[in-house]
């Protein structure tokens, strides 16, 4: 199986799953963010969404911000580490990124290819987990794989819009339940609720920090080097190191995932 940079039918169907509520239950609904899963259909992995209206933040904002890696340092506490690998057309790269866990768990980190396209107002950005020979799982991170993971950002007016995630996500090791319930339920809706509030401040961010700046409308602006698909292969789950954390104490973890809550808000 060789990797592949999306095509419009990939967009297409990410787009319909944003939108269909077909197979999906509601998880979550409170502060403006409601969060689906769905089970898993055979790869034993489920997947999650996420949908919260942006009043005030237009969709282009939120598009810029979700791309403008200069300014994900000021908003994503969570990101240990992000930077751009290559590109490979216009509109899709490669890149890492780690992601520090909440405690007790151990850090993730991914490969991904990524690509983006404009619908008029709207916006799409997808990724996949995929390998490349120069960046291999580091000794201390666990290596998660995405089959595919992205956003889809609607347009409600000038000054509105409606930001979707979806993600199908392997994050490796033996998740005990309640994690993966805690994330579904608080974790990622925090996340959701950070986007919104970095994307209400970006505009004034962005006027003193290279305005003109956004390679991701103008590719000429692009200075990463060329890489070609072929120096890529898919990840998959089964050929990496599965850590157990199965063991972990449910009581003591959700004191240290509280404290990890409360930093975040003070």
């Amino acid at each position: 199986m060789a990797v592949q940079i999306p095509d419009d039918s990939d967009f297409s169907s990410f787009k319909d799953q944003c939108l269909s509520g077909q197979g999906w239950n509601r998880r979550f609904n409170k502060g403006g963010v409601t969060v689906w899963c769905r089970p898993d259909e055979g790869d034993g992995v489920q997947k999650i969404k996420m949908k919260m209206a942006c009043e005030g933040v237009s969709a282009q904002t939120l598009y810029d911000v979700l791309h403008d890696s200069g300014y994900r340092k000021k908003w994503d506490s969570n990101m240990i580490e992000a930077y751009d690998i290559g590109k490979l057309t216009v509109n899709a790269d490669v890149g890492y990124y780690s992601w520090r866990c909440p405690g007790p768990l151990k850090n993730r980190d991914f490969v991904t290819l990524r690509s983006w396209l404009p619908l008029g107002d709207d916006f799409l950005i997808i990724n996949y987990s995929v390998k490349h020979a120069q960046h291999p799982p580091k000794k201390d991170f666990v290596r998660a794989v995405s089959l595919v993971t992205g956003y889809f950002v609607q347009s409600a007016g000038a000054h509105a819009s409606s930001l979707y995630y979806l993600s199908q996500l392997d994050p490796r090791g033996s998740f005990p339940k309640w994690v993966a319930d805690r994330i579904s339920q608080f974790v990622a809706p925090k996340a959701m609720k950070k986007i919104y509030k970095a994307s209400r401040k970006y505009p004034e961010w962005k006027r003193e920090h290279r305005p003109d700046l956004k390679p991701w409308i103008f590719p000429e602006q692009n200075t990463l080097p060329c890489i070609s698909v072929a120096e890529l292969s898919p990840q998959r789950a089964d050929s990496l190191e599965n850590i157990d954390e199965s063991g972990l104490s449910e009581e003591k973890s959700q004191r240290r995932l509280q404290d990890d809550d409360d930093d975040e808000e003070t």
